[in-house]
Formats: C-alpha cells, sequence, structure tokens
C-alpha cells in the first residue's frame, strides 16, 4: 500500500459551538461542507487539502501533551503565527528550536487537545 497524503484529524470536543468558535473564529480557520452525518460535527481546511473534523458529544478525558499525543500544522513565519496568535490573545508557548532546526510552538484548544505550529528550517 502506498499513502498519498494525511487526509484529516479528527477530534472528539465536548462543546461542539466552543470548539467551532475556537477553530473557525480564533484560529481563523476555512469552514467546510460536511456532509449529513446522523450526529454533529464541523470541518475546516487544514492548508492545501488537509481537513480537520471537530465530533461532537465528548465526554471521556483527553489525553494530549506536547510530547505525546497531538498534531502540528506547518507555518511558513513564527514570528508572523506568533503575532497572529498574541493578536487574538491566544496563549501559547515560548518558541523552541528542534535538533534540526526547526522552529515550534504550541497551543492548547479548549477540550485540552494540543496543537503544534511548525517551521522548518530554511
Amino acid at each position: 500500500m502506498k499513502t498519498e497524503d494525511l487526509n484529516h484529524v479528527a477530534l472528539h470536543v465536548a462543546d461542539l459551538g466552543i470548539s467551532m468558535n475556537f477553530y473557525g473564529e480564533k484560529l481563523g480557520l476555512e469552514a467546510i461542507d460536511r456532509p449529513d452525518f446522523d450526529f454533529p460535527g464541523a470541518w475546516y481546511r487544514l492548508g492545501q487539502c488537509q481537513e480537520l473534523h471537530l465530533i461532537s458529544g465528548r465526554a471521556d478525558a483527553v489525553s494530549s501533551a506536547t510530547r505525546g499525543s497531538h498534531f502540528a500544522l506547518g507555518v511558513a513565519d513564527m514570528d508572523a503565527a506568533e503575532s497572529f496568535l498574541a493578536q487574538r490573545q491566544i496563549v501559547h508557548t515560548p518558541r523552541q528550536t528542534r535538533p534540526d532546526g526547526a522552529y515550534q510552538i504550541y497551543i492548547e484548544d479548549p477540550d485540552g487537545y494540543w496543537i503544534e505550529f511548525c517551521q522548518n528550517p530554511s
């Protein structure tokens, strides 16, 4: 089997409205059409062809950490990403540099999922 790409990330969220506000309004992700499932949710565009799928109804605790379960979004300019987050009052970790020279920062969503923003080395 040959995989082509990462198609989507799905997150089980406790309060769909709060999560939609965070991902859509605060982070500015583009909402996209979602099939007519028999359960509530919302979909967002990530980059060119990847998607974020929010699935409503989470009751269990979330297990996520910067060195554990998380997902990462690539950014072209870490300074711009940090400025964007600061303008929207989204708390993030201090910038780290991986051993390969990539920059990393992390934020936590309303459910406790950690999201990495990563800028590859030039």
